[in-house]
């Protein structure tokens, strides 16, 4: 079968042998994957990654210990967690420290023709939603995350500073739960996406508007980010980082100290707040779909991908 291999910067494609399937896992055949910031970053040498990457995905069960699940289209969680430590026993299995990451944490990822993931991360798709809607099921998880991390009062203006795709989608998922939105970036076409759908947005020029927020999120992907988003919030105000980015990043704690401003690491998100808004089409990713490769192209998909001004590239066996 065919995988997607990264290693040093070089995407390749490889024939490999399809994936025995432990007890507890569901084998799966991949229908379509999206290339995300997080797979540039790999290719950038974040985390020191070699191997087969992809975590955004929906699939079909070919083989399975619950039958119930063969021939169903699925979304996953990417998080494999141990199930025994102290964070599982609490519930939180996203930061159990023995996990593996599909795709990105000694566990090969979803760019390939078929892979493996434990029945219990698995959600079945409703036959309602398209795979081109469900393969944004995990970053709009992620979007979904910062409500279950910080409570926004209702009506509070939330700021967030980035158009690439977590930036839209935060907005999107932040506007759909009722609040005032105002989203900043640089591209007016990428905007369009959030504002067609009710957020109001603006082009940064230059610097953005300073100590404007009690609310803002930092979804950029660069450094410059979140000097800019720092700046952006209110003393006491909360700053919410959505973005990795590889490589250190120098940051002057003086501000955050001085205007005592809460920062919160957001990441990961669950599924279940995710799915009702994809089927509900009350998030619009179709538009974000700047082009889509066959799997055997995945080298000239990446460096789509890595194209200025390009959102979300998908792969397709």
């Amino acid at each position: 079968m065919l995988a997607v291999h990264l290693e040093s910067g070089t995407v390749s494609v490889r024939t490999v042998p399809k994936p025995e399937r432990p007890a507890g896992f569901a084998l799966l055949r991949l229908i379509v994957a999206g290339i995300c910031n997080t797979d540039l970053e790999l290719q950038r040498g974040y985390y020191g990654f070699a191997g087969i990457p992809g975590h955004e995905f929906v699939a079909e069960v070919v083989e399975a210990d619950n039958h119930e699940l063969i021939g169903r289209r699925v979304v996953g969680e990417i998080n494999l967690a141990c199930g025994h430590c102290e964070w599982c026993q609490k519930g939180m299995g996203r930061h159990c420290p023995n996990r593996t990451v599909l795709g990105i944490v000694k566990q090969p990822g979803a760019f390939q023709e078929f892979f493996t993931l434990p029945e219990r991360n698995l959600h079945i798709l409703s036959g309602g939603i398209p795979a081109e809607r469900s393969v944004f099921a995990e970053p709009v998880a992620a979007a979904c995350e910062i409500l279950d991390q910080v409570q926004i009062p209702p009506g509070e203006p939330v700021c967030v500073l980035g158009d690439g795709k977590l930036g839209l989608l935060v907005a999107q998922v932040l506007h759909a739960h009722g609040y005032p939105v105002f989203l900043y970036g640089r591209y007016p076409d990428k905007l369009w996406i959030a504002q067609s759908g009710g957020v109001s947005t603006a082009v940064v020029a230059s610097e953005p508007p300073s100590a404007a927020y009690d609310w803002v999120v930092e979804a950029t992907g660069n450094p410059e980010g979140f000097r800019q988003a720092a700046a952006m919030v209110r003393p006491r105000g909360t700053l919410v980082l959505k973005c990795t980015v590889h490589g250190t990043v120098s940051i002057d704690t003086a501000p955050l100290v001085v205007n005592e401003i809460t920062v919160v690491g957001s990441r990961c998100g669950r599924f279940e707040a995710a799915l009702p808004l994809l089927e509900r089409r009350l998030i619009r990713v179709e538009p974000m779909v700047t082009a889509r490769f066959p799997l055997a192209e995945a080298p000239a998909a990446f460096a789509r991908a890595a194209q200025r001004g390009a959102l979300k590239v998908l792969l397709e066996a």
